[in-house]
Parts: structure tokens; sequence; C-alpha cells
């Protein structure tokens, strides 16, 4: 391991051991069973995990995965079709902006007699918090790409394809990565919300089952591992940034 990555690794540990050294303390301070210390949680966590935990957290990580897929099959070539060509931009762009605002969580119930309270309608729910801000940030990435930057293809002769390997794409995968990296906290959040109807496997389920059983051990290790999903998203995108970003850490 390199300088750089030992010293991320150190940030992340320092991040950790202040947040369990925070909640020992309000947990000690407390004295409730509502605010179980953290040797216990862990604990708990090390003791179900295999049997139960890991199967919600793979279900959760599933519908995550999938429509993020999605948002990026459908929200890169749109956001292209808007910054490359003005015209469509035109006539693409207000769809965008009278939709965009629209909070997705509201859709949850059309969602749901729509496509069925199973994994469908999570996913599109996900793909739908997601999809816009790719499209936003590729076509406003394609919108900052100087002029110049086209000629010398041009004067080639090269192809629209050739254009979107060499010029289009280089320049609007940072903004791309950035607009997924914002998304993703807010998809987490509501993928919990929705797994609270309809299913029984899901990160968000197991949590609220565990608070309705007053089983709050099982209650904080599930919200342990939510939390350790989310990292290990957020790890993931920055690790695929540093592998076809490289330019930007020169």
């Amino acid at each position: 391991m390199n300088r750089k990555g030992k010293a991320v690794l150190y940030s992340y540990l320092l991040g950790a051991v202040l947040l369990l050294i925070l909640w020992e303390a309000v947990a000690l301070l407390m004295q409730r069973p509502i605010v179980p210390t953290p040797e216990l949680v862990f604990a708990k966590m090390a003791h179900v995990f295999a049997s139960s935990i890991a199967v919600h957290a793979a279900w959760s990580l599933w519908r995550i995965a999938a429509g993020l897929a999605l948002a990026v099959l459908a929200g890169f070539p749109l956001g292209v079709v808007m910054g490359y060509f003005p015209k469509a931009d035109r006539y693409l762009a207000p769809l965008v902006y009278l939709t965009y605002p629209i909070p997705k969580i509201a859709l949850l119930p059309i969602l749901m007699v729509l496509a069925g309270v199973g994994d469908l309608s999570k996913i599109v729910m996900i793909f739908l918090i997601i999809v816009f801000q790719v499209v936003i940030a590729v076509r406003d990435g394609i919108r900052a790409i100087p002029a110049e930057a086209y000629y010398p293809l041009y004067s080639l002769g090269a192809s629209f394809w050739q254009v979107l390997r060499y010029v289009i794409f280089p320049a609007t995968l940072p903004n791309f990565i950035t607009a997924v990296r914002v998304a993703m906290a807010t998809a987490i959040s509501v993928l919990f919300f929705t797994e609270t109807f309809g299913t029984q496997y899901g990160m968000g389920f197991y949590i609220m089952d565990a608070w309705l059983r007053v089983n709050y051990l099982e209650m904080y290790a599930g919200i342990v591992v939510l939390s350790f999903l989310g990292l290990f998203l957020f790890s993931f995108i920055d690790f695929v940034e540093g592998r076809v970003c490289r330019w930007q850490k020169q």
C-alpha cells in the first residue's frame, strides 16, 4: 500500500474510533436499553451476521446495483444527446426540469400499484433517484468542453462515435462519477424506506422488524451493517474514479 492509501486508511480508522468513543460515552451516560454499548452491538452482529443479516444486506446491495446500472444505461446516453445536440436539449430539457424536482418518494405508491410491491418498484425508485443527476451531470460536462477540443478530430474526419470515445467520454467521466456519488447517499436512504413495504428481505425490513420486536441489539447491528454497506459503495466509487480518472490525480 502506498503512502496515500495508508493516509486514507488511517483517516477512516480515526473517524471510526472517534465515532465509537462518542457512541460509548452516550450509552454509558444514558444507561438505557435503547442505546446499547458498541461492544454489545458488535458481539450481536458477529453472532447473527452469517445466519440472517448477510442475506438482507445482499438483497439491498442487489437492488442498489440494479437501479444504478439502469440509471447509467439510460442516463448517460440521454445526457450525451442533450449535451452534444442543442436541438435535442431544447426539447428534452423542459421534460427533465419538470420531472426532476418531484420528490421521488412521493411516487412510491404509484410504483407499487404499477410494478407491484416486490423488487421491481424498489429498483425503479433507485433508478429515478440517480438517473436525473446522471443526465444533468453528463449534459453540463459536455457543455463545458471547449469547442477547440473537437477541432483536431473534426479535421481528421472523425465520426461521432470517435468524438464520443476520445473527447466526450473522458471529459464527462469525472462529472458523471461525482453525480453517482452524490445520488448514492439519497438512494440508500430511500431504499431503507421502500424495504419496509411488501418484502421480507433487505436492511430496511431487518432494522424495522428488530425495532418492532424491541430487539435493540439486532436493530443497531442492522444499522451498523447498513453503514458498512454505504462505506463499501462509496469506497468502490472512489476506487473506480481513481482507476479511470487518473489524470485528475496528477
